[in-house]
């Protein structure tokens, strides 16, 4: 680690890749366990990534103090965190309120990367406007998978791709996965219902860029331009930025890039030390720069693995990716006792005392995400 200096980061100075993992380590509340409310941490974070529907709840144990899984899923279940897509065009879970008001703002890059789609060549010659609202009309009679979109759609569209009539309808009209989907404990299929009729109120009709910007810097700053539309999907973030200048100050990154940020976030300072944590895969603390030497020192692809998520993910040593990690079972049967072994690969070299530290943290991650288990230890292998 490196050593301390004396002062926090000051405005207009440069910002080295250790300087900006802190403040990013700090505002993703992963320098220490945040005592705050499940719903406060997730709009703190601007929602989770959550393709793989087990995924939040890992994220959300390496970031609160105390927190249970009934703690997420009795949000879900009473449809005050929704399963749904939003940044990027790609699932997210946010509180129903940030549900309301971001969908609208980020409506057109759904819209946008749907257009681009060979789905979308697919149904050319189809009505958009009629299909949508069949869409529509038949999530509202009863909340549907995709394959039961696909099924009612082709009898009124036949001849017409019927994947790519229920993709339409995934991309185009806002919506939210149902529970059970995304609880811990069981799951299901992804079926959807209009967010509007998930929520009983509308989206928000005034809703703007700006403030999604404003709260993307205070979970994920300093940034440049690119960093804000590789987290959000939208374009013309420059002149949004030039809006919010008056409310933000400027650093430059060791490339020379301007990176914005909100004058009172977190910077600090960058001896700070780092406790490792666990992450689950494709958690947006690695996705959501353009720039993400400030977290993944060398190229490297973030893993998605298959499945519902809560057995594997990446790991952070000293605030930076180095391992990714897998929770495997031993001997389990119908009773589900079985020895649970965290399995973790580092891909570089990890020292007696970070590896102390992290099999500690790994040894509680198992009790987390594997308390049936009646026996659990972990294994950090050799870097390879």
């Amino acid at each position: 680690m490196a050593p301390p200096t004396s002062i926090a980061p000051e405005p207009g100075s440069v910002l080295t890749p250790r300087a900006l993992n802190r403040a990013l380590l700090a505002r993703q509340l992963l320098l220490a366990r945040a005592e705050r409310s499940v719903q406060d941490a997730i709009e703190h974070l601007v929602g989770l990534q959550a393709q793989a529907p087990r995924a939040p709840y890992v994220a959300l144990w390496s970031r609160l103090a105390g927190f249970a899984a009934d703690d997420l899923a009795g949000l879900i279940a009473r449809r005050h965190a929704v399963r749904g897509s939003f940044m990027r065009a790609t699932v997210h879970l946010l509180s129903a309120r940030d549900a309301a008001a971001i969908r609208p703002v980020v409506q057109p890059v759904l819209e946008a990367r749907f257009s681009a789609s060979a789905s979308a060549r697919a149904i050319a010659e189809v009505d958009r406007d009629d299909l949508l609202a069949a869409g529509r009309a038949a999530m509202e009679e009863s909340p549907r998978t995709h394959a039961e979109l696909r099924a009612l759609l082709s009898e009124r569209w036949p001849g017409i791709d019927p994947d790519a009539l229920a993709y339409a309808i995934a991309f185009l009209v806002p919506s939210a996965q149902m529970p059970p989907r995304g609880l811990w404990d069981r799951g299901g299929p992804a079926r959807r219902a209009p967010l509007e009729t998930f929520l009983g109120r509308p989206p928000a009709s005034d809703a703007t860029p700006d403030a999604l910007v404003l709260r993307y810097l205070a979970a994920f700053g300093p940034a440049t331009a690119a960093d804000v539309r590789t987290w959000s999907g939208l374009a013309g973030v420059g002149p949004v930025l030039e809006r919010l200048r008056p409310e933000l100050v400027s650093f430059s990154d060791e490339a020379g890039r301007e990176l914005l940020d909100l004058p009172d976030a977190p910077r600090p300072d960058p001896g700070t030390p780092a406790p490792p944590r666990f992450l689950p895969e494709y958690d947006n603390l690695l996705l959501s720069h353009a720039d993400r030497a400030r977290i993944i020192e060398a190229p490297r692809r973030v893993p998605l693995p298959p499945g519902n998520g809560g057995v594997a993910g990446t790991l952070l040593v000293d605030g930076f990716w180095r391992a990714t990690w897998r929770i495997e079972r031993d001997g389990a049967g119908r009773d589900r006792e079985a020895t649970a072994r965290l399995r973790i690969a580092p891909f570089t070299r990890v020292d007696a005392a970070d590896r102390k530290a992290v099999t500690t943290e790994g040894l509680a991650l198992l009790s987390f995400a594997a308390a049936d288990a009646t026996e659990r230890e972990v294994e950090i292998l050799d870097a390879g």
